[in-house]
């Protein structure tokens, strides 16, 4: 383990946590809704020779809003980015975002390219950039109904299906079923009031993503083969006319095996 300084920054509607470790050039992770912690051994392990600043997206773990009831959106959080990496003040920076992470990034870079210099947007979850967009739309729709209406475990199945990711019934019920610490539920709530539908809608200005003077990496994971962030990626990838990078893993594999997902980051790195 790395020294860690943890600090808060006050934004607007917004009180964020975050975490600082390492010294060198400035290296941000980012999730949404995965806040700082399944980032911890990728930063330790970049943190040998490189700043690495990770946080809770708004609305999630240790970052309170004051307005539970206002939508995270993808381009709030990229502005709660700015601030965060302008408050380090050792940017430019590489930022690699995972799933919704991934769409905060490339808002980032479309909002404030001066305060990245890389973006790596590792699977995000643009639904709009497929052709079945509408029939995702709608069963994303049903699935935030089905947990607002008390089914978590119902809702957490058809969000399985929607991802095409496979998980067998009994391990939902296991992981999203019974006790579960009430920081968790909460965050999970937040989720699915707040974050994921503004996130899943969101098109991104591939124009203005191509004018840019932020470089665009578009992250896939190796054994994402036929899942939704997998269509939606490549899609990116054709939409900014750039050959898609693929890391090992799936789409978190930066958590199951973060010594590999930090070697194939290093290749991207200046």
């Amino acid at each position: 383990m790395t020294h860690t300084t943890t600090e808060t920054l006050r934004v607007p509607d917004a009180l964020l946590h975050y975490e600082v470790r390492g010294r060198g050039p400035l290296v941000v992770l980012v999730g949404a809704p995965m806040d700082a912690r399944p980032f911890e051994r990728l930063a330790d392990l970049l943190a040998a020779d490189h700043t690495v600043l990770t946080t809770d997206p708004r609305g999630i773990n240790r970052s309170k809003v004051d307005d539970p009831d206002r939508d995270a959106t993808p381009e709030l959080r990229a502005d709660d980015l700015a601030r965060l990496i302008a408050h380090v003040d050792a940017g430019p920076a590489v930022v690699l975002g995972s799933s919704g992470g991934a769409v905060s990034v490339l808002a980032l870079a479309q909002a404030r390219p001066d305060l990245a210099h890389t973006v790596i947007a590792h699977e995000p979850p643009l639904d709009q950039l497929v052709p079945d967009r509408e029939d995702l739309l709608r069963r994303t729709d049903e699935m935030v109904a089905t947990y607002l209406a008390g089914d978590p475990v119902g809702a957490w199945r058809q969000f399985m299906s929607i991802a095409n990711i496979h998980m067998p019934d009994e391990v939902v019920e296991q992981v999203f079923g019974g006790e579960r610490p009430p920081q968790d539920l909460a965050d999970e709530r937040f989720q699915y009031e707040r974050m994921l539908r503004p996130t899943v809608r969101w098109v991104p200005d591939l124009d203005l993503l191509r004018s840019v003077p932020t470089r665009v990496v578009v992250g896939i994971g190796e054994d994402s083969g036929g899942e939704l962030c997998e269509r939606t990626s490549l899609a990116l990838a054709e939409g900014l006319g750039v050959e898609p990078t693929r890391f090992p893993g799936g789409h978190i594999g930066f958590v199951d095996d973060p010594a590999r997902f930090a070697a194939r980051l290093r290749e991207l790195l200046p």
